[in-house]
């Protein structure tokens, strides 16, 4: 018996930390529409306070909000996948030692 096959969880977790590292950088095609609406609102609010030579701390924080909560989610998201995939090397590996155990004797 080889290997375990992870490639399905390698190639996700390594898309999703592809996601991670756009939304660090602040780029909107990672965000689901919850989160890009926030963050669209925010901008809209704060452009709008700007014009009117106002404060736009609100503005900022609800911005400042979305990004966290999509980094929080993408986080949770690798932990889950990292968790699943370690899980199946576990169960690949109890197999295994089964499989030996009850050899020849």
């Amino acid at each position: 018996m080889g290997k375990p096959d992870t490639r399905r969880m390698d190639r996700a977790i390594r898309q999703v930390n592809r996601k991670l590292e756009a939304v660090q950088n602040r780029e909107m095609w990672p965000l689901d529409g919850r989160e890009r609406r926030a963050v669209a609102a925010g901008i809209a609010g704060g452009s709008y306070r700007v014009v009117r030579h106002k404060s736009t701390d609100r503005a900022e924080r609800k911005v400042e909000t979305a990004w966290s909560a999509a980094e929080t989610r993408l986080i949770a998201e690798i932990a889950a996948l990292t968790t699943e995939r370690q899980r199946i090397v576990n169960e690949a590996a109890k197999t295994k030692a089964a499989k030996k155990s009850s050899g020849w004797w």
